[in-house]
Formats: C-alpha cells, sequence, structure tokens
C-alpha cells in the first residue's frame, strides 16, 4: 500500500534538475499530502517544451512550476502538451488550468475516460463506487468517518476536463525523439507510461516508484481485478530493456528492473500474509486489514488516518480477490457484506 515515508529526504526540493540532456525534473509541492512532492519532466524540444504530468492545481505548486522553468529560460506559455501518466489529482489537475490560460493540449490514456466523465460530471461523490465498497467490506464505520473531501485551492469550474486527445498504445514522434506509450493499468485502470527507447529512459508515474508501493484501484469507478491487472503491467515493463526510471514520487535511479522485482516480491508476500489471516479467521476485508500491518512502520489499521484506512481496506479486499480467483480461498456475498473463507 502506498504511504508516504520515502527514505531519500531531499528529493522532494524544489528546483530544476537535468536527469539526461534536455530532460529536467521540477518537484512541484503538495502541501496536504504524505507524499510532499510530485516530480514533472520537462523536455525540451526545441524552442517548445513538452511535460511529463503536470502536478496539481495549488498556488504554491503554479509559482514553484513558473521559477523552476525561468531557470530554462521557458514559462507556463511556452509548453506545447501535457502528457498525462493518470487522472490523480497530483498529475492532471494543473494541466487543465494551464490549458485554460494558454491552450495548450493535454494528452491521457485512453483507459481513463470513465474516470474522466464521472470526476468532470459527478453524480454525487466522484468516489461513491468506493465509498459503496468500503460498506461491502465491512468498513462502514470508516465510510462514517469520511467527510467531505479535503477543499483544494481551485479556479472556477471543475478541475477535471477530457484531454484534446485520448492517447492509445502507440509512439509519440517529438522533435526530438520518441516516446513509446505503454498502458499499465492497476494504480489507476487507464495508467500509462511513457518510455523513450532510444536514450533508455522510463517515465513511469505512479507504476514504478523508489521506495514506496503505489495505491491500486484508486479511482472514481471500481473495475475488476486491479491488482492483477498491476501485477501484470509491472511483468510487462519487466521485460523492457533495463532504462533510467523517471518515477512521480521519489529519486530517479539508474535502472528500472531491480524495483520492479522488489515490488512483484512485495504483493507476493502481501498475498501470502493475506491468506494466513484468512486462515486464522479473519472474513471480512475490513477484519484482514486490521490483521495486517501497514507501511515500513508496520502500524496497525487504528493507527493510519482515515484516507489511509479507505485505501488499505480495498488494497485488501483486492488481495483476497485475487486469492480467490486463484483458488486459495473461497469468497461469498452475505447480508450485504464480502466474505472469504479458507478452502475446507
Amino acid at each position: 500500500m502506498s504511504m508516504p515515508e520515502p527514505v531519500d529526504k531531499s528529493w522532494d526540493e524544489p528546483g530544476c534538475f537535468e536527469v539526461a540532456p534536455n530532460v529536467y525534473r521540477i518537484p512541484l509541492p503538495l502541501p496536504h499530502d504524505g507524499l510532499r512532492a510530485v516530480n514533472v519532466y520537462a523536455i525540451v524540444d526545441g524552442d517548445r517544451l513538452v511535460m511529463i504530468d503536470s502536478g496539481q492545481q495549488l498556488s504554491v505548486a503554479r509559482s514553484t512550476f513558473e521559477e523552476a522553468l525561468k531557470t530554462l529560460g521557458a514559462s507556463l506559455g511556452d509548453i506545447s502538451q501535457f502528457l498525462i501518466t493518470h487522472i490523480h489529482r497530483d498529475h492532471y489537475t494543473q494541466a487543465v488550468a494551464v490549458r485554460r490560460e494558454f491552450a495548450t493540449a493535454i494528452a491521457l490514456g485512453v483507459g481513463e475516460q470513465e474516470s474522466i466523465g464521472r470526476a468532470a460530471h459527478p453524480r454525487e461523490s466522484p468516489l461513491r463506487d468506493q465509498l459503496d465498497e468500503l460498506e461491502r467490506c465491512g468498513a462502514g464505520q470508516i465510510v462514517a468517518s469520511m467527510g467531505p473531501s479535503p477543499a483544494e485551492e481551485d479556479i472556477a469550474g471543475s478541475l477535471y476536463e477530457e484531454p484534446d486527445r485520448w492517447l492509445v498504445e502507440e509512439t509519440i514522434e517529438l522533435t526530438t525523439r520518441s516516446l513509446r506509450v505503454i498502458s499499465t493499468p492497476g494504480h489507476t485502470r487507464g495508467h500509462i507510461v511513457f518510455f523513450d527507447e532510444l536514450n533508455r529512459m522510463l517515465f513511469a508515474g505512479d507504476h514504478v516508484l523508489p521506495h514506496i508501493t503505489p495505491s491500486i484501484g484508486f479511482e472514481p469507478t471500481v473495475y475488476p481485478d486491479p491488482l492483477g491487472s498491476y501485477l501484470g503491467s509491472l511483468r510487462r515493463v519487466r521485460l523492457l530493456p533495463d532504462s533510467q526510471l523517471l518515477p512521480a514520487h521519489g529519486t530517479p535511479t539508474a535502472g528500472f528492473h531491480g524495483r520492479v522485482d522488489e515490488l512483484l516480491a512485495h504483493h507476493d508476500t502481501r498475498l501470502g500474509a493475506t491468506e494466513t489471516a484468512v486462515i486464522e479467521g479473519a472474513s471480512t476485508p475490513f477484519e484482514v486489514a486490521e490483521v495486517l500491518r501497514w507501511t515500513r512502520r508496520q502500524r496497525r489499521l487504528a493507527e493510519l488516518d482515515v484516507f489511509n484506512q479507505m485505501l488499505a481496506v480495498m488494497e485488501t479486499k483486492f488481495h483476497l480477490e485475487l486469492l480467490a480467483a486463484q483458488g486459495r480461498v473461497e469468497q461469498s456475498l452475505r447480508e450485504g457484506l464480502y466474505h472469504f473463507e479458507a478452502l475446507q
């Protein structure tokens, strides 16, 4: 589960850091988020800039962004397009704000269509499906504890709008390089990464992070087996040539194969611990999540804040469902609650 405790304590310092010729990492602050910052990447492409991700629309993030671009002799108006890895607000919403001012193009993976539609035109809470699932997981007390989403610094209207272009698996030809679009569902259904094979760089978004494990399936719409999708996506990128990892959170590393192996091993261990909890008598996802430990500090579920309790229970549900699909536990729905039991 994604827990904001990176090992590197300096990667989030503001600035504009060259990670390769004509490619710059710009950390943008997330002052109300335990992750602290998000890396966006500026590619100098002739006399224009192409951005990988945009940051969250916050006044402090915008000013930090503007100051960083000044070191390149550029401004927000010099950005020709945003290539966005997924819809989470720390990746997408500042692109919408910049587009409203400068008509900058936004491109996003086609798998995010349904979630964008829900976020841009919510019937009620954009996370209603997630909250309904939490109820079925036996976590009604978490739902009752959750108030409205924290207020965000905003501009008029929704921070979610459709992109100018929906990306499929294709190659984006820039002036100076080619970026291969690879579908990597799991963190969200439409998450994508951008792979520059010639220059051996993987713009990984939240798919592969160097110090934490990304949350799974946190988005407006609930879909089957996001954990299975995530593990499949990890195995798929593992087949790419080992290349520089350019993550959304944390310090870039020289290669990503080792980290992918660690993430696969982590989830294999987690599946084993989840199965053991069921064998020992925990039944609902909430009960199993209470047995498991969370973060590198091995915290109990009750020690997490309410938002991370929600992520923890949902991730537990996804591990349980994968165990059921593998024939290792039995799943049922009784009196509106999911139950998982050891095989007889």
